[in-house]
């Protein structure tokens, strides 16, 4: 398409902005950081027409150049649009929430492995966050992609090349394990894996820290964006900016180099809270 496509270099020239843009601007400002450039490119993998317009989806996939005082780093997202064409003219062209599915809802049961008598494993962050960058914006085959919601399949897979060891299986609501075509609801959905981590003492255990500026590459941030105590979201830090605080990749709108915060997030809110884990034995 034409027109998306010359939406998408006059976005990179900055002959446009996006709503969604504009608010990430302003949270760069006030981390004292700029977007120096943008580039990227699309993927439609909808297109209709019905009543003489066009619409369509597509993904975009975008990259930033920020520096942040005498800090430059590269932040990458991809983001599902939405769009209709008049004629010439593009009428509606918006960012797509996306929901997860109902499975991903699930709040999984609690429990307690303190029984289970396994080794403290040690913890390696630099191969967890080398697999969190080759696998940002990819999919490893051996394992199930959640295509929904699988921000917390992927910081599983995360844990487990850092050296998380697995406990509980086969038995779905106990311990965080993925095998044999089936896997623990801590490991797929986000409100069990913050439990998992606060409650754990053997396989994967993590501590709960008080501030990110705490956290270490390797370690895990989970998000309640309504602030209703159902957790939705996990990220895992792999690097810091230039004051200290963590960036972070994730899936389910796949991103890399992410401010923790997530305020440019649709999901967002002001009720948002956060629960910080530091990975290892405790």
């Amino acid at each position: 398409m034409q027109m998306i496509k010359k939406w998408w270099v006059d976005l990179f020239e900055e002959r446009t902005t996006a709503p969604w843009l504009s608010r990430k601007r302003e949270l760069f400002k006030e981390r004292e950081a700029e977007i120096l450039k943008i580039s990227g490119n699309g993927r439609i993998f909808e297109q209709l027409r019905a009543e003489g317009n066009q619409c369509g989806k597509y993904l975009i996939h975008l990259t930033y150049f920020i520096k942040q005082k005498d800090f430059f780093y590269i932040e990458e997202e991809l983001i599902p649009m939405e769009f209709e064409l008049r004629g010439l003219e593009i009428i509606n062209h918006v960012k797509i929430d996306q929901q997860p599915n109902e499975e991903l809802k699930l709040k999984a049961d609690l429990f307690d492995d303190r029984s289970v008598d396994l080794p403290r494993f040690s913890y390696d962050r630099l191969n967890a966050v080398r697999y969190a960058d080759r696998w940002w914006n990819d999919y490893n085959p051996q394992f199930r992609v959640f295509n929904d919601d699988d921000c917390t399949n992927y910081i599983s897979q995360c844990l487990f090349a850092g050296g998380a060891p697995m406990t509980g299986a086969p038995n779905r609501s106990k311990g965080w394990w993925y095998g044999n075509n089936s896997w623990s609801f801590s490991w797929s959905v986000a409100h069990s894996l913050r439990w998992h981590l606060s409650g754990s003492r053997s396989g994967l255990t993590a501590k709960a820290v008080e501030k990110p500026e705490d956290l270490l590459p390797g370690d895990v941030i989970c998000y309640d964006f309504e602030g209703d105590g159902k957790w939705d979201h996990n990220t895992i830090v792999v690097n810091k900016d230039a004051a200290g605080m963590p960036l972070v990749n994730a899936h389910t709108n796949n991103s890399r180099n992410r401010y923790w915060e997530y305020k440019d997030s649709a999901a967002w809110t002001p009720n948002c809270k956060y629960k910080f884990f530091r990975i290892g034995p405790v």
